[in-house]
């Protein structure tokens, strides 16, 4: 049997691994993301917060660069900085959101914030 500090650093292991990647979990704050960009975000969804890291009390961020189409729709998302805790949950939120429609692509910076 492992001891609770192994058990942490498995699970945590496990996690980063990508082994562990859906859970039902309580939203972070959309207060917690930044963007900086051209078009207008019309529509989001919360980010969810891992279960995993809010039981090991972590705090974190994801740098993303968003390639947004003509018709407001996420084409691309390319995770260029931070935690890799939290990246997959910042990128299956961004996906669902919506910017106003433009005449040509355009690219959004954004960071998202978790704190538990």
């Amino acid at each position: 049997m492992l001891s609770g500090m192994k058990v942490s650093s498995y699970v945590l292991a496990l996690m980063l691994a990508g082994a562990l990647v859906s859970f039902p979990a309580a939203n972070a704050q959309t207060e917690n993301v930044e963007v900086e960009g051209s078009r207008k975000v019309v529509s989001r969804v919360s980010p969810t917060y891992p279960p995993v890291a809010r039981s090991m009390n972590l705090s974190g961020s994801v740098k993303l660069e968003i390639v947004v189409a003509p018709n407001g729709s996420v084409k691309s998302i390319q995770v260029v900085g931070g935690s890799p805790v939290f990246s997959q949950a910042a990128e299956s939120a961004l996906r669902a959101w919506r910017w106003e429609k433009g005449d040509r692509e355009t690219t959004e910076h954004l960071e998202v914030r978790f704190k538990p």
